[in-house]
């Protein structure tokens, strides 16, 4: 009876405080039998703590548990087929502007696509016409000239380091020929000497030193430039009946000089 007395009064079924007497048991005093989320032989947890360890306890959506993450058996993403990655480089490619064959070759070397693999696709866009070698260089041409006012030296030039086949090249620029070549010339002077400024002879060493950079040839630079200095004033057109352009196209020392002037 005493021990049942004694179990009556702490625990689970203890009574409620007497009328008057608020005093709360201190949970951190030694001795106060405090329950505990769980008790021995009692799997029903704590009341307070149900909402803490349920939400502890539940596992993230979404997320995959270190046990699934480090199972041997899960399935591994298989790797992805060199061709259709070297495909997808070039289309990317292409997708900023026309390549040639070289370019994209270049292109997928750096990520690493085999050579073999390479010239397959490769060959594989020759045949269907997504690589045209002939057809780049032709716009290519009319788009330097028309807009940067390029000579065919400079663009053989531009057209070498983009790959494209010596004698491509040669077919395309033979398209462009020396009377085109020396009327564009002559409109690139003629809109830069409405704003130059200076003695005759300095403006004409500069005209010519920019047509020079453009890949003119000297006789074709020289002329274009005495032609619209004559036309421009009196001053300009005495200056311009004093040179000697024949003369001065056969030294080509001086006209790679006045082409490393400022323009």
């Amino acid at each position: 009876m005493a021990g049942r007395r004694a179990r009556a009064g702490r625990g689970w079924d203890a009574s409620p405080p007497r009328t008057g007497d608020t005093t709360t048991p201190d949970p951190h005093r030694a001795g106060d039998d405090v329950p505990r989320p769980y008790r021995d032989g009692d799997d029903t947890p704590h009341p307070r703590r149900a909402g803490d360890d349920a939400g502890r306890l539940r596992p993230r959506r979404g997320r995959r548990s270190h046990a699934d993450a480090a199972d041997p058996e899960a399935p591994a993403t298989p790797p992805r087929d060199e061709a259709e990655v070297a495909r997808e480089i070039c289309l990317r490619q292409l997708a900023v502007r026309p390549r040639t064959r070289a370019e994209l070759a270049g292109a997928l070397a750096k990520r690493g696509i085999s050579e073999e693999v390479s010239a397959q696709v490769l060959d594989r866009y020759d045949e269907v016409g997504i690589i045209d070698d002939a057809a780049f260089a032709r716009a290519w041409v009319t788009s330097r000239h028309t807009g940067r006012g390029l000579a065919r030296r400079a663009l053989a030039n531009e057209l070498r380091q983009r790959g494209v086949d010596g004698d491509i090249a040669q077919e395309v620029l033979g398209e462009l020929d020396e009377e085109t070549e020396a009327e564009t010339a002559r409109a690139l002077v003629e809109r830069k000497l409405r704003t130059a400024r200076g003695e005759p002879d300095a403006v004409f060493r500069r005209l010519v030193g920019m047509l020079a950079r453009k890949g003119y040839p000297p006789g074709v630079a020289i002329r274009a430039v005495k032609d619209a200095l004559a036309a421009q004033s009196a001053e300009a057109a005495e200056f311009a009946e004093q040179i000697d352009a024949d003369a001065l196209a056969a030294s080509e020392g001086e006209l790679d000089r006045d082409a490393r002037l400022v323009d």
